[in-house]
């Protein structure tokens, strides 16, 4: 049994930068056409030479492997319109993080006041340049998604034009907002469609496991998949593949992130195909990014084939996959 996918996307994805960068990115730009960049590097990505020195290194570090680095800026809001006006060219959307809250977040927003934001949201949504956001409060670890998503409405009613992506959503009430919002749009991680809170820490921790925002309860992943299975045209897969060195991961204070690109696409057919939604696997991975966003990806075909796939136990010298050391009832045959 065979499916191919006419240029699969990844709008959601951390590379990294240096050693990690070279582990990483081949990875990705093997099994998709294209993904969105995260710019919360050390320093974060805030202007354009930036932007186009990542860039570089990113091409260098893929190969001669058909992929377009779609990237991004780190919110800033001091950004001047001149500089709004010639990122456009540059970039595909700006990604606002919360201060603190998560990975190298330590520059984002703090207080969220419409005052502060406005003219650098006004000139966004005057240039059709996209807002990502990670959404989550600094409160109780389960409720921060839910907690901020009286933000985005705040900015989706002040904002009627401007696209709004509610970065990896984890929650039913999330997924609500859609409705309710013209300008809202989410993506959906690999790791939340398969997982809950009970299989990070409902036994033995599993910190490889360990995200944000964090896993949630069955009837939030139950939500979730329906959205992805059904293809809801205003959501899109975004792996949040987020690599760390496997000392970070199992330590105290463990680093959050799950490593599922090279997994992601074998392990959604194997999602998909149990729940009768393979038909819909395409608009999932590629065609409702591509209307929402307004791209036209490389032209690159993955055919992936119902033929087992053992994940291995790490890449480079410490980077863990999810599903380590598993069997995938699907794997990639070939890509181009």
């Amino acid at each position: 049994m065979e499916m191919t996918l006419d240029a699969p996307l990844d709008m959601h994805l951390h590379l990294r930068d240096g050693e990690m960068l070279e582990i990483v990115a081949p990875l990705s730009a093997k099994d998709f056409a294209g993904g969105l960049i995260m710019p919360n590097l050390v320093p974060p990505v805030t202007d354009l030479a930036m932007v186009r020195a990542y860039r570089k290194r990113i091409e260098e570090a893929m190969g001669e492997a058909v992929f377009k680095p779609y990237m991004t800026l780190f919110f800033k809001a001091d950004y001047s319109p001149a500089f709004l006006e010639e990122a456009r060219e540059e970039i595909l959307a700006i990604k606002l993080y919360p201060a603190g809250i998560t990975t190298n977040s330590e520059g984002g927003v703090k207080g969220f006041d419409l005052a502060t934001l406005s003219p650098v949201l006004g000139v966004m949504s005057d240039l059709g340049i996209p807002l990502c956001v990670h959404g989550e409060s600094d409160g109780f670890v389960m409720d921060r998604e839910s907690e901020f998503i009286p933000v985005y409405e705040r900015l989706a009613g002040a904002f009627p034009d401007l696209k709004i992506v509610m970065e990896h959503v984890t929650t039913a009430a999330a997924l609500g907002a859609l409705e309710r919002h013209e300008n809202l749009y989410a993506t959906i991680t690999l790791h939340h469609l398969y997982i809950t809170l009970d299989e990070v820490a409902g036994g033995l921790l599993r910190p490889h496991l360990f995200c944000k925002p964090i896993a949630k309860r069955p009837e939030d992943r139950a939500a979730l998949r329906e959205a992805a299975f059904k293809a809801h045209p205003k959501v899109m897969f975004g792996s949040d593949s987020a690599p760390h060195p496997r000392e970070a991961k199992e330590a105290p204070g463990c680093a959050a992130g799950v490593f599922t690109a090279p997994v992601a696409l074998p392990a959604l057919a194997q999602l998909f195909e149990a729940h009768g939604a393979l038909e819909n696997l395409q608009a999932f991975v590629s065609d409702n990014a591509r209307r929402i966003y307004g791209i036209e990806p490389p032209a690159k075909k993955v055919t992936l084939q119902k033929t087992p796939m053992r994940v291995p136990a790490g890449y480079g010298e410490a980077v863990v996959p999810m599903f380590a050391g598993e069997e995938l009832a699907w794997s990639v045959a070939r890509a181009g």
